[in-house]
């Protein structure tokens, strides 16, 4: 038999008590799963803006090319399309918020040059009626 004094018995006495508690293990798992969620939060909105910059950039690139278009044919373009088949742009791009090239153009008769023979798009927007983190539609931009 051992006695409680023994160098044995008090080894095995301090190693019952190396394991965690329940109370432990709970407070640490609701921890890591806060930071998990922040984690989550912050890269949701990330890609958010990132979706947000390609939108802004594809704007300037599609009116870009109307403008060209415009400008070297002397009339604007009827479709987007005429913008690729014209090699203004490679491809109608998809809008990043709406994931499909549903574009809402905007015809005018306005002309750039007094030579201008023909009226047809002028301006290209979003088709999303969501709003952006600025706080404004993207339809509006």
């Amino acid at each position: 038999m051992l006695h409680p004094n023994s160098a044995l018995f008090s080894r095995r006495k301090s190693r019952a008590g190396w394991g965690f508690t329940l109370l432990e293990l709970m407070i640490v798992i609701a921890i890591i799963l806060i930071l998990i969620g922040i984690a989550v939060g912050n890269y949701q909105r990330s890609i958010l803006r990132a979706r947000e910059t390609v939108l802004k950039q594809d704007l300037v690139t599609m009116r870009q090319a109307i403008d060209n278009y415009t400008l070297d044919k002397q009339q604007a373009p009827q479709s987007l399309d005429d913008l690729v088949e014209g090699h203004y742009m490679r491809e109608v791009p998809l809008d990043p918020i709406t994931h499909q090239k549903d574009w809402v153009i905007h015809i005018s008769d306005t002309v750039l040059s007094p030579e201008q023979t023909g009226a047809g798009i002028d301006d290209v927007h979003s088709a999303s009626d969501q709003a952006s983190t600025e706080g404004t539609a993207y339809s509006s931009w």
